[in-house]
């Protein structure tokens, strides 16, 4: 690991904390813009971090250890996620461990610990959330990993960095199982992320509520470090999307900044188009019934897997 390539990798880290709250405010902002609403600021997600953690927090009697360590388990995934995934270069230090697989266990493993610590203390709401996560969560993986299977096809490899080296040198055009697997992604990505239409982010109502049910319970630093790692999330989501289907701009060298250089605001560019059409995306469709969800995330693995049999029977 040289020093060049190590500061790469704690560049790609540290804008992947400092924008992922920013695209978080830039979804609530455009979504706001498109309702006729008065858009709250830009900025809010990082108002409310800062005074989250400025507080004392309280936590149940009964609450044991999970419930206490679950908000730093769940923030490091995010944020090896984010340093694993390939936004800003493709061969960065961590870029061995990048594998889609490992990818998955890591979302996989922040859910396990946020639902445990949802049902550690007994309530209503928090055991009514964990449930239902679970019940997403076991219906989105599949399918997010044929959408990364289907990419690992085309480039023979399922690490990120080659699939991404192996697409953005490719002749530009339309490929029928990518195609198949964008729209299964942003069907798995609107799951995932508790937006709508399976999920409100913006609602406290019981019949509705799936991620915020889990986290009525905490407060403070616990509840600020959640948070974030929800925006981490996010930005994770919306960057395998970007490697995965728009990989052009992303840089090939660690070690070149003059590259790392263009690829940080064309990453800023994506994310902004992204995130306007993540906002138009929900302000078109209406929240669905929960127990509609299978049929929603059923139709994402299905097309997913037609990408993989598109990729197998037509090379393409």
């Amino acid at each position: 690991m040289t020093a060049t390539g190590f500061l790469s990798q704690l560049l790609q880290l540290a804008i992947a904390l400092f924008l992922a709250p920013l695209l978080l405010g830039w979804v609530n902002q455009c979504r706001a813009w498109l309702q006729n609403k008065s858009a709250p600021s830009l900025l809010l997600p990082y108002r409310t971090i800062r005074k989250l953690f400025h507080k004392d927090a309280v936590v149940a009697e009964n609450a044991s250890p999970i419930f206490r360590i679950t908000p730093y388990i769940v923030f490091s995934a995010m944020a090896l996620a984010a340093a694993i995934v390939p936004s800003l270069a493709t061969d960065l230090p961590f870029a061995v461990a990048a594998d889609a697989i490992a990818l998955v266990g890591l979302f996989a493993l922040a859910r396990v610990f946020i639902a445990l610590a949802a049902m550690d203390l007994g309530t209503a709401f928090g055991s009514m959330g964990a449930r239902r996560e679970m019940f997403v969560g076991f219906l989105a993986e599949p399918a997010l990993l044929m959408v990364l299977f289907t990419a690992s096809l085309i480039s023979g490899s399922t690490l990120l960095p080659t699939i991404v080296e192996t697409l953005a040198h490719r002749e530009i055009a339309i490929y029928p199982s990518l195609a198949f697997a964008a729209v299964a992604f942003t069907m798995v990505s609107l799951a995932e992320n508790a937006r709508i239409p399976v999920d409100n982010p913006a609602t406290h109502l019981e019949l509705t509520m799936i991620h915020e049910a889990m986290l009525l319970e905490y407060s403070a630093r616990h509840l600020a470090l959640i948070e974030w790692a929800s925006a981490l999330k996010l930005f994770n989501y919306w960057c395998i999307g970007l490697a995965l289907l728009f990989p052009y701009g992303i840089a090939s060298a660690s070690d070149d900044w003059l590259a790392i250089l263009v690829a940080t605001p064309v990453l800023i560019g994506k994310l902004a188009i992204g995130g306007f059409v993540l906002a138009l995306i929900e302000t078109l469709s209406a929240k669905m019934r929960i127990f509609r969800a299978p049929e929603f995330l059923g139709t994402a693995f299905l097309l997913a897997v037609l990408g993989m049999l598109v990729n197998l029977l037509l090379g393409s």
